[in-house]
């Protein structure tokens, strides 16, 4: 039968624990009794037959053959169920199923989850169900459907039914409504099932109800299997567990966080804590502070990936737990006051206790994963039980003692469940934080302790890059700095690179107009490539003949001063139009602007918006949290009141975190970028002092800008049609400005010189370049910096582009990105595009995705070239450790260079 089991288990996804578990009972199958001699069959001999194909199995513990699969929560129980009916049915002809359900919330879910055309509908996949989906009988429907039961059509069977339910019906020896006459039957829907000849009884949390009344009484029905399905294998007694007899698979919670299935929980203390001289009252605030401003920041993090993904979005919530119910009226009260965060908390907390039903608490639980349920903290006194399914649960405040172990198991237990089934790569979504300040040495210890069921891992997070200031550095090319450009106007104080030590090459103002005016216009010409295919066309005297006319009737009227004056000579046109040729010619490389893109002009930017920051939420935070992944041991520190980065402006936190994105330039999007930074600092100044609100946006810093990108993402314009088109738009174009965010005191480092920590190579901006056409430029690795030693001495020009000076496309994820080269340099011979790569990256898809785009580029912009006299263009994708001064640029294009295709037309 393993076809059976291999295409349920790939039309179902199922994960690695669920297919074992499906083959064990494909194995069971195969040595069970045939279906016709299945009810009759002696469970004690069966028992015997199994033992020696299930170590584990010691004891059916039930009046029928029953066998149970552990399966550690967040594994998915529920789509295992659905792959067992599944199984049982296509493969063996089995047609009707038992389910029971330990409480109504479990109950409704998986009449839900049974359901076709559901969200989690388990049979998913399975085309023979899509054509003809089982029948869900109810314990509220069953009545009502007596009469479907005889069609034929109906070959699956699935009856799901609340245990609780049938505990309450036979209080006091009472029959459960189940075993009542039924009329059209002529016996109890009980009496019928249980005379069925191929009847499955499957048990969610079976550990729930394995003593209780209700139980015993579906001894009577006699099906011819049992499958239990628990997180929890063992019943608690007076004395201790009890593990169950007949469990024939285990996979606990440890081996879960080991393979990715469930949350890494991590526990979370203060720097230096010492509880001495604290009152509980003052360290249980403390405790609840720092558990809201993790929350706060989770709620951050949580809505970025959200919109980043475009998966839904998850709120988080705090679970704090009470000693007893009138210290959890006591939490609920001091959350609602002023004095706790000035009442932000106040219509956001709510308190689960003994006073209310089990099935009502879960409702009201399962509520809170809603995204526009407002409530954020749960307080509770030891109610949470197995079967509560909640995913977003991520930050626990433990208040209640209790030894190191059963803080773990209990504790933990409640918030491992992933939101999106899987891990996410992303720390904050993939981790459950437990702040236990005095009980932190005790955690970790109990979670290193051999046999621990976590065996956990610490984490040390370090956000401790507050201690500098910034500014905002514009990288213009040699040739604006030359011609006296400045960058376009923005708010904020940005400095220019290389204005003071590159002089402009016309002194006199009048003289530096008419070259701007002169470059101004030969930037039009590049728009028509069949009048000016490359900057080095220009020299001819018709084309330069027509910029002198322009520039002319463009000249603005001379000063008065210098009309008067008799012995003032006036401006030679002639002359600054030829000497700016010289000078762009100099200091540029031809780049035609060859579109290989989505057909039509693509276009992009961002639309003005109103940022939606209703979940920022963050707190100031005063000092330092250690956070200490329990499986792993991994520490992670949270410098989250450090004083760091001082603006002078509010806004300024929020623009020098934005511009740090690659697709942000400052002085195209500086109105945009103020904006909306000024819409973050009223939302933080609408609950926090000013003081408070500075720590904030200095402490989280990264995260806001990280949020506010991700929706500036969502308004972003991209005008383009479907299919590609090669063109040659222009046949050169201005170098672009960068923008870097940089260190205010930190100077300029010598390209020549590595600096000594090469670790941050970002950090630093190099310059003293002779034949760089931009003044500063800032590199990825010291791989890099040493390539550009290497153009320095053996190319004629060379230079790191900036975003958008290239418009070259590569898929990624079904999606098209941008790419940009690292280095474009020029030759005698010929123009490279240059890109150093860690050897361990030189098969990488994305890589190669690049490299196919390049050559592509290349290759039609040296077919360009080859018509109008310019010089062919060739990639070239080098090995990192390819990359040594004592190299020559010639011998890494002869090794590693690509083939270019020159092709002419006729």
């Amino acid at each position: 039968m393993h076809r059976q089991v291999n295409a349920i288990a790939g039309r179902l996804s199922l994960r690695a624990p669920q297919r074992h578990s499906l083959e064990l009972l494909d194995r069971l199958m195969e040595v069970f009794p045939p279906l016709r001699d299945a009810k009759e069959a002696d469970p004690a001999q069966l028992l015997e037959v199994l033992r020696s194909e299930f170590p584990t199995l010691k004891d059916f513990e039930r009046e029928f053959p029953s066998v149970g699969f552990s399966l550690a929560t967040g594994v998915g129980k529920t789509r295992l169920m659905g792959a067992f009916i599944a199984y049982l049915h296509l493969a063996h002809g089995i047609n009707n199923f038992f389910v029971l359900a330990p409480n109504l919330t479990i109950y409704e879910k998986l009449i839900q989850d049974f359901t076709p055309n559901t969200p989690k509908y388990v049979f998913k996949g399975i085309a023979e169900f899509a054509i003809n989906p089982p029948a869900v009988i109810t314990g509220e429907n069953y009545a009502d459907r007596v009469g479907d039961l005889f069609y034929e059509t109906l070959a699956c069977k699935i009856n799901v039914f609340n245990i609780s339910k049938i505990n309450s019906e036979v209080r006091g020896g009472k029959a459960p409504r189940i075993k009542q006459l039924g009329e059209y039957l002529g016996e109890s829907y009980f009496a019928y099932l249980s005379k069925l000849p191929d009847l499955v009884l499957l048990m969610d949390e079976s550990h729930r109800y394995r003593a209780s009344a209700g139980v015993r009484a579906l001894n009577e029905l006699r099906p011819i299997l049992g499958l239990e399905l628990t997180a929890t294998p063992y019943v608690e007694t007076t004395k201790g567990p009890v593990p169950f007899k007949n469990i024939i698979f285990d996979y606990r919670l440890a081996k879960a966080m080991e393979d990715g299935f469930v949350k890494e929980p991590a526990v979370v203390t203060r720097k230096d804590f010492n509880p001495k001289g604290l009152l509980p009252e003052a360290l249980e605030d403390l405790k609840l502070r720092d558990g809201i401003r993790l929350h706060e920041q989770v709620k951050v993090e949580l809505e970025t990936y959200a919109r980043q993904t475009g998966q839904h979005l998850v709120k988080p919530f705090v679970l704090v737990i009470a000693r007893d119910t009138t210290h959890a009226a006591q939490l609920l009260t001091h959350i609602k006051s002023d004095e706790f965060f000035k009442g932000a908390y106040r219509d956001k907390v709510i308190q689960v206790d003994s006073s209310t039903k089990e099935e009502e608490v879960i409702e009201r639980l399962l509520k809170v994963e809603q995204a526009d349920e407002p409530t954020e903290i749960v307080i509770h006194v030891n109610m949470l039980k197995e079967g509560w399914d909640v995913t977003n649960l991520y930050t626990i405040v433990p208040l209640r003692a209790a030894n190191a172990r059963v803080l773990i198991e209990q504790s933990i237990g409640r918030g491992l469940r992933l939101p999106y089934g899987k891990r996410t790569g992303v720390e904050a979504v993939d981790t459950l934080n437990i702040v236990a300040h005095d009980r932190f040495q005790e955690i970790v210890d109990e979670a290193r302790r051999p046999g621990s069921v976590l065996q956990l891992k610490e984490i040390q997070l370090d956000d401790s890059s507050f201690s500098q200031s910034i500014k905002t550095t514009v990288s213009q090319s040699m040739l604006a700095n030359q011609l006296g450009l400045n960058p376009v106007a923005g708010p904020g104080q940005a400095s220019v690179a290389g204005q003071t030590t590159t002089p402009p090459v016309f002194a006199k103002p009048e003289e530096q107009q008419l070259a701007q005016l002169a470059y101004a216009e030969i930037k039009r010409l590049a728009n028509r490539p069949n009048t000016a295919p490359l900057q080095s066309n220009l020299t001819s005297s018709e084309v330069q003949a027509a910029i002198v006319k322009a520039v002319e009737a463009r000249q603005p009227p001379l000063q008065l001063n210098l009309e008067l004056d008799n012995t003032a000579s006036k401006p030679d046109v002639a002359a600054i139009v030829a000497k700016t040729f010289a000078l762009i010619k100099q200091q540029t490389i031809d780049i035609p602007r060859v579109l290989i893109v989505p057909k039509g002009e693509v276009s992009s930017g961002y639309h003005s918006f109103t940022l939606d920051l209703s979940g920022m939420k963050y707190q100031a935070i005063p000092d330092e949290l250690w956070i200490q992944r329990l499986r792993t041991g991994d520490k992670t520190v949270v410098s989250l009141g450090r004083d760091g980065v001082e603006e002078q402006r509010l806004e300024d936190y929020v623009v020098a975190g934005l511009v740090d994105f690659d697709d942000v330039n400052y002085y195209e999007h500086a109105d945009l970028l103020y904006d909306l930074a000024s819409q973050v600092v009223q939302h933080f100044t609408s609950y926090l002092t000013l003081d408070d609100t500075r720590r904030v946006l200095r402490s989280y810093q990264k995260e806001i800008a990280g949020a506010v990108h991700v929706q500036m993402l969502a308004h972003a314009w991209d005008e383009s049609t479907d299919g590609y088109d090669v063109k040659v738009s222009q046949g050169f174009t201005e170098l672009k400005q960068s923008a870097y965010t940089t260190s205010a005191n930190e100077p300029v480092l010598d390209y020549r010189v590595a600096p000594t920590n090469k670790s941050n190579m970002p950090r630093y901006l190099f310059g003293g370049f002779e034949r760089c056409l931009y003044a500063v430029q800032k590199f990825d690795s010291d791989t890099e910096r040493a390539l550009a030693v290497i153009l320095e001495r053996d190319a004629e020009k060379w230079f790191r582009p900036a975003k958008g000076q290239f418009q070259i496309h590569y898929q990624e994820n079904h999606e098209l990105a941008e790419y940009q080269p690292d280095f474009v340099a020029e030759t005698a011979e010929a123009i490279y595009m240059l890109e150093p790569k860690s050897t361990r990256e030189m098969n990488d898809a994305i890589v190669l995705a690049k490299q196919k785009a390049a050559e592509t580029w290349c290759a039609h912009a040296t077919e360009y070239t080859s018509l109008t006299g310019g010089k062919p263009w060739q990639y070239v994708l080098i090995p990192h450790t390819a990359v040594a001064e004592n190299k020559t640029l010639k011998g890494l294009v002869r090794e590693y260079g690509s083939a270019v295709l020159i092709t002419t037309k006729s």
